[in-house]
């Protein structure tokens, strides 16, 4: 806080990092609808093929992340993010080149997601340690809102964009907004002007393992921390089977296009706009942990609006506002909770372990997601997505709990 009680208002450079963001969220969100679009449509393929591809896109944060984490402590932060970004906008242009070669199968997109996902595992770790250096902690929550709200209103804009930009095009070449997206980024993180120490000396094997250890027993030694932990892979798990069943439950169950299911997923991020303009006053009323367990509870609530879009199957337009209707609840709910969660998790952590720490989470929770979302499309298939989205409901709710009942 400044001295006079107000908030510590965010620094100049800040702007330049949130641009870039702000951009890669865009980009995010119409990269997620093409490649869901590619698989399901292009591809031709079911709820268990969008599993494979939820779980490459997260699988380098279980085999690598614990170990960039790690290794990214020892850098200077934002010249990693620069190189990653651009590293990101160059593998997405392979995506429709291999569909202009005739050689776009689903064994070679999910290639192609790996390695991308490698290049946003470095990425996060250097950028999540790097906010903390350039905004004050008492500062974090507000400069987490502010990018949660930019998130949201790309989450709201990025897939109705996404819908257009496939329908005009085509899938393959929709990921080519998110190749221009990241690469604008690099350019932005470029401007920010930070005088960020000097690297680490200590690189060797030994050394690099014993603060992959260290960054594992801050966020596991039995503190706060480790139950919003829990509670968070809990979370992971209902969110990667709502990601695998969403396309498969809007376009083959409930008979929706590419555009109305563009919308459908746009109404999360008109959630999330909301969620992120109140949780600053909420969190001040009822405390960081509470506004959390609250909004995972709302989640619950979501998903159940959700599965009542199948009563109104038979008409296009009740089916896709009541689906609409959960997207925009659920995205309420993570618009609310995840600055909280980011500021109560960095202000609890040094310097020298932000980038350990929150890439261990971070990738426990993939983890989470890697295991889950293959399991949940293999179920989807057996069972339907119907009973498979009620198991996410519950495990929303338990979330809560475990937060919501602490000692």
């Amino acid at each position: 806080m400044a001295a006079d009680g107000e908030p510590t208002r965010l620094p100049r450079s800040f702007r330049w990092l949130l641009a870039a963001e702000s951009a890669s969220s865009v980009g995010t969100y119409v990269t997620l609808l093409a490649l869901q679009t590619i698989v399901v449509v292009t591809l031709g393929g079911d709820s268990a093929d969008t599993g494979l591809l939820s779980a490459a896109r997260w699988l380098p944060y279980l085999v690598v992340g614990l170990l960039v984490g790690a290794l990214v402590d020892r850098m200077r932060r934002r010249p990693v993010m620069i190189w990653s970004d651009a590293a990101r906008a160059l593998l997405l242009g392979f995506i429709p080149a291999l569909w202009l070669l005739d050689a776009l199968t689903l064994p070679a997109l999910l290639v192609v997601v790996i390695v991308y996902g490698v290049a946003t595992v470095v990425n996060d770790a250097a950028s999540m340690a790097f906010l903390p250096r350039l905004v004050p902690g008492s500062a974090l929550q507000a400069a987490h809102a502010r990018i949660d709200t930019a998130d949201a209103v790309a989450q709201a804009g990025g897939p109705a964009l996404g819908g257009l930009v496939v329908r005009l095009v085509g899938a393959p070449f929709a990921v080519l907004v998110d190749a221009v997206a990241s690469a604008f980024a690099a350019v932005a993180v470029a401007r920010v002007r930070i005088d960020e120490p000097p690297p680490a000396g200590r690189r060797s094997v030994r050394g690099i393992l014993a603060d992959v250890g260290e960054g594992m027993r801050l966020v596991y030694r039995g503190t706060a921390l480790t139950r919003l932990a829990i509670a968070t892979h809990v979370w992971f798990a209902a969110n990667a089977m709502l990601g695998v069943l969403i396309a498969p439950f809007a376009l083959t169950t409930l008979g929706l296009d590419a555009g109305a299911f563009g919308l459908v997923l746009a109404a999360a991020g008109v959630g999330a706009v909301i969620g992120a303009s109140i949780t600053g006053r909420v969190g001040r009323r009822i405390g960081a942990l509470p506004t959390v367990a609250a909004c995972h509870a709302l989640s619950a609530l979501a998903v159940l609006v959700m599965i009542a879009a199948v009563l109104g199957a038979s008409s296009p337009v009740v089916a896709t506002v009541l689906l609409g209707a959960g997207q925009l609840l659920h995205g309420l709910a993570m618009g609310a909770s995840n600055s909280h969660e980011m500021a109560y998790r960095q202000t609890r952590t040094p310097d020298e372990a932000q980038a350990r720490v929150n890439i261990t989470m971070r990738a426990a929770n993939r983890a989470v997601i890697v295991a889950v979302a293959p399991i949940a499309g293999v179920a989807a298939v057996a069972t339907g997505t119907l009973p498979m989205l009620g198991v996410a409901a519950t495990l929303f709710a338990i979330a809560a709990l475990v937060i919501a009942l602490r000692r």
